[in-house]
């Protein structure tokens, strides 16, 4: 743990994720200065599915923030919170949370979503209006009111609030009952983005939703006596643009990578269309209000499965990949005319994400092989980056940030597939958390410039 010097004032964010649940402490000039990470077990809703126990959560942030707000080495003077979204808290007449926080990927009868297809233009209409995929499960937030609505009507006849995951969290601190657009945008089906309101089913179904205010909005709480300024949270995938945002003043293209690939776009105003949609397009919501066309790959773990296929081939370790160095011949040669064609993903990657049919005899070595599948990875992002990303858009800057930001033969290929881009590699630690402390930052610290360090590199082409 690092400790601060002569009661710096701090600002604590709470950094909720699916695995990982963090609190960190960044001081005046962003600088991370304490960090506690926990891992929690889960629990059973009432139909037997996992989700998390919000009621260790809870207990682990009130405790978390007394022990701050008491300590002789900080001066808390703000906090906010950081979490994923598609989770609602539905809040009784006594003001207290009146069931789980249900997991998003938890199944719903198909027959909710299909009731609003019906009775509002069709499905696709439905969809491009509120720039949310039909994903089947509670990852469409508001189909999960919906099912809420009427698989528990008698719970939701005394509910009396509708909060998003960060908005609760929020609301444990301050009282206040708000949304904002970062929660409301994420594929929720709830926000009509043609006329950037509530989606009128939401009044037809009298399903009750807080007015959206702004994501720098904050709320003097006491903790232990100390005056605090309490942010109403964020959704951590439109938090984690807001580093760029505040750091960088050309519009850009943020290419995450992980086990999820996840580009987006917050200079791309087009309407998302139909094919956009089927090809698992979204629109997230921006600090600005502003929609993120955005496009995602399951490209992370597509990579590890083949990569594993591959060490048992060839017989090397399981971090071998991590050692091959760029070799630009291969790469020319395979930019080379006539062999762009695909070869691990011939026709699309398979539903299994590993194709047995790919003979691994055609390569010589496994640095031959990994090339050509970090060529097809690349070929595949640079699919999905076209979806969000489009001549004309005014983008002039590509920023690559986490794990495939070490891997050279993605980046300088990425270089290559868009030359009219700038790009550029970035090492933002803990983007999302940051993100959340920069939208609170010049209320807490309002005589201050807050010091925003994209750690960029620049690539070129081959």
């Amino acid at each position: 743990m690092m400790i601060l010097n002569d009661m710096e004032k701090v600002i604590a964010i709470f950094d909720v994720g699916k695995t990982n649940k963090k609190v960190l402490l960044f001081d005046s000039r962003l600088n991370l200065v304490m960090q506690e990470e926990q891992k929690f077990p889960t629990i059973t809703d009432e139909d037997g599915f996992e989700c998390d126990n919000i009621e260790l959560i809870e207990s682990w942030m009130l405790a978390i923030l007394m022990r701050i707000a008491v300590s002789d080495e900080y001066e808390l003077a703000g906090v906010n919170f950081s979490t994923y979204g598609a989770s609602l808290a539905f809040i009784g007449q006594d003001g207290k949370r009146q069931t789980p926080i249900y997991n998003y990927l938890k199944p719903i009868d198909a027959k909710y979503q299909q009731q609003l297809f019906d009775r509002y233009d069709g499905q696709t209409e439905f969809c491009r209006k509120t720039a949310s995929p039909a994903l089947g499960v509670m990852l469409n937030s508001g189909i999960q009111a919906l099912w809420f609505k009427n698989e528990h009507a008698k719970t939701f006849a005394t509910t009396r609030h509708v909060l998003h995951f960060p908005q609760y969290l929020s609301y444990l601190l301050t009282k206040q009952i708000v949304s904002e657009p970062t929660s409301i945008g994420c594929h929720t089906f709830m926000w009509d983005f043609d006329k950037m309101d509530y989606h009128p089913w939401l009044a037809d179904e009298e399903i009750d939703l807080p007015k959206p205010v702004n994501n720098d909005t904050v709320f003097p709480v006491k903790i232990a006596n100390r005056d605090v300024l309490c942010g109403v949270g964020i959704h951590d995938s439109s938090s984690s643009l807001a580093p760029y945002f505040k750091g960088c003043d050309e519009p850009f293209v943020l290419v995450g990578t992980g086990t999820w690939f996840i580009h987006m776009n917050p200079f791309n105003a087009s309407p998302l269309t139909a094919d956009q949609l089927k090809r698992d397009c979204l629109c997230f919501m921006s600090i600005t209000q502003q929609p993120v066309k955005s496009s995602r790959l399951f490209m992370g773990h597509i990579h590890d499965v083949n990569v594993d296929r591959m060490t048992k081939h060839f017989g090397v370790q399981g971090n071998h990949y991590k050692t091959v160095t760029v070799s630009e011949p291969m790469l020319r040669g395979m930019l080379s005319e006539g062999n762009e064609g695909q070869c691990f993903f011939v026709g699309g990657v398979p539903p299994q994400y590993v194709d047995e049919r790919v003979d691994l005899t055609q390569f010589a070595t496994f640095e031959e092989a990994y090339h050509r599948l970090m060529f097809d990875i690349t070929l595949e992002t640079q699919k999905a980056i076209a979806l969000v990303h489009v001549q004309g858009d005014g983008v002039k800057n590509m920023f690559v940030s986490g794990g495939f930001a070490r891997n050279e033969i993605f980046v300088r290929l990425l270089a290559h597939f868009f030359p009219a881009l700038k790009i550029y590699t970035s090492e933002v630690d803990n983007s999302s958390a940051l993100g959340a402390a920069l939208v609170i930052y010049d209320k807490v610290f309002p005589h201050q410039k807050p010091p925003v360090d994209l750690g960029l590199k620049p690539w070129s082409a081959l």
